[in-house]
């Protein structure tokens, strides 16, 4: 190895080693390198963001509360939960609040649903975004 690499190696580890005796947690350091790769803003058209609570859902018939907002749509238009259209993961969709800064719906857990995930989408006049619902039931 050269006498330059054995240098900037031994540079760096007695910096990450101060850093370390400064109170520096190893976790912050790694945030930051984390932070500086973060992954490139959506394309437009799926910039929504939803979130479903509880999630996990433990009952069959359980309540949700599905709620985000539109990334620069237009409002809240819909909610459609599962794959299939016949056999939807959630029933009694209700949108309580289409406001895009911040929507609101409700909905109920299929009696008749088993254990796994499934989609739940959301339509926001332009822009669309998708939770992953988890059912431990």
């Amino acid at each position: 190895m050269s006498k330059r690499v054995m240098t900037a190696i031994t540079g760096l580890s007695l910096t990450a080693g101060l850093l370390g005796l400064a109170g520096v947690p190893a976790g912050a350091q790694a945030g930051a390198a984390t932070a500086a790769m973060a992954a490139p803003n959506p394309p437009k058209g799926a910039r929504a963001v939803v979130q479903v609570s509880p999630n996990p859902t433990t009952k069959r018939g359980q309540e949700v509360t599905i709620t985000g907002n539109c990334g620069g749509g237009k409002k809240l238009k819909a909610v459609l939960a599962g794959i299939d259209r016949d056999r939807p993961t959630l029933e009694n969709i209700r949108i309580i609040d289409d406001n895009s800064q911040g929507f609101v719906a409700k909905a109920v857990l299929r009696p008749t649903i088993g254990n796994g995930v499934g989609p739940v989408f959301v339509d926001c006049g332009g822009e669309a975004g998708v939770a992953l619902l988890v059912t431990h039931v």
